[in-house]
């Protein structure tokens, strides 16, 4: 089953942290529309397997209008299980809700971060924790059962004790989906330019245990209420992990659409110019304005080490070649000694102890 990915580089303001690619110019969502619409029209024979997924990812999905949404889902095939789009909470009116159930959209995903208002304006983001709560009740209200949010901590001078109100007040909500990220200094970012390089190392070494504290609290309390850990960054209610985001960590392809936006089919990734103009203008005249890597053996078993052993369901070992498996295994031999990835039949998957020193165990099972 194969997936598309839709990049709606648009925001209305931009966040300090975000380092994807994005633009304020509102004015291009129109050209934008049609471009995606056409660069479809001209990809669409890659799709070699029934579509399951379609994810609308960005940037801001929400700022599009609803003449935009329909217009795009009018020339997109239909998913059969899951249509995802992100959206900003102060972008989720009931008529905007109203709209996304009309069309075959069945899964919202919300960038809520925190709900705490101070830090949502350290953030830049747009909305208050008010407004979160409000839009939930807009998407039920609208019938939409299959809702994610995403959470962020690390924050300067955070505690344990804000992160747990985080937590409750995100248990509160009864959101089928929550995904948790460590707030990071990326370069490029408005975050990095105050900070300095100097100022991000000292960022990171002085939160280091604390987020290792955060994210066993996190674990504890979702888990605790019903949430299955499939991922290491994500937590579900049963039957609702993300399908679209599960097809990255098992080796599934998908077409990714629009500036930016990457693509898989196996034997090559792609990814088109992150640059919407240049986008538009080369879609204008028929053509893709991508760069394309293939990969051969070596990189495809690293990249299944580093996203399939972010799961629990962690890496089938019958679906890499036998010299793979065998390097695999005599790396792994230590790290399952040491209680840090277990073996469960033919699958090598990270224990709760290894998911703390996941991206040491993944480089080390890499070939270099």
């Amino acid at each position: 089953m194969a997936g598309i990915y839709i990049h709606i580089p648009f925001c209305k303001s931009r966040c300090i942290y975000c380092g994807f690619y994005s633009t304020t110019g509102l004015e291009l969502r129109q050209r934008y529309i049609d471009a995606l619409c056409h660069e479809w029209l001209l990809r669409q024979q890659e799709l070699k397997e029934s579509l399951d997924t379609i994810y609308l990812g960005g940037g801001t999905p929400s700022q599009l209008t609803d003449k935009q949404l329909q217009q795009l889902f009018a020339f997109l095939p239909i998913a059969t299980t899951e249509v995802t789009i992100e959206c900003n909470p102060d972008d989720v009116s009931a008529s905007y809700a109203a709209t996304l159930a009309q069309l075959p959209i069945n899964r919202v995903s919300m960038g809520v971060q925190t709900f705490d208002d101070q830090r949502l304006n350290f953030l830049h983001r747009r909305h208050t924790s008010a407004q979160v709560l409000q839009a939930i009740q807009h998407l039920r209200h609208a019938g939409i059962q299959n809702i994610s949010i995403d959470l962020m901590y690390g924050f300067p001078d955070e505690t344990l004790d804000d992160w747990q109100r985080d937590i409750d007040a995100a248990l509160a909500l009864q959101v089928e989906h929550l995904s948790a990220y460590c707030l990071m200094v990326e370069e490029g970012t408005e975050l990095y330019r105050r900070y300095g390089d100097a100022g991000v190392r000292r960022f990171e070494e002085s939160k280091e245990e604390s987020e290792r504290q955060m994210y066993e609290l996190l674990i504890d309390k979702l888990t605790a209420n019903g949430y299955e850990h499939y991922e290491i960054s994500n937590f579900a209610r049963p039957g609702y992990r993300s399908r679209h985001n599960s097809s990255y960590w098992h080796d599934v392809p998908y077409i990714g659409l629009g500036a930016a936006a990457h693509s898989y089919d196996g034997q090559g990734r792609q990814w088109n110019i992150a640059d919407i103009l240049q986008y538009i203008e080369a879609i204008e005249q028929g053509c893709i304005p991508c760069e394309r890597e293939e990969l051969d053996e070596d990189t495809h078993y690293n990249d299944r080490i580093t996203v399939a052993l972010r799961t629990s369901d962690g890496l089938d070992l019958t679906t890499i070649s036998d010299h793979h498996r065998q390097y695999c295994l005599k790396e792994a031999r230590q790290f399952l000694a040491d209680g840090l990835l277990t073996m469960n039949g033919q699958r090598l998957a990270l224990t709760r102890k290894g998911l703390f020193v996941s991206d040491m165990v993944m480089s080390a099972l890499m070939l270099v």
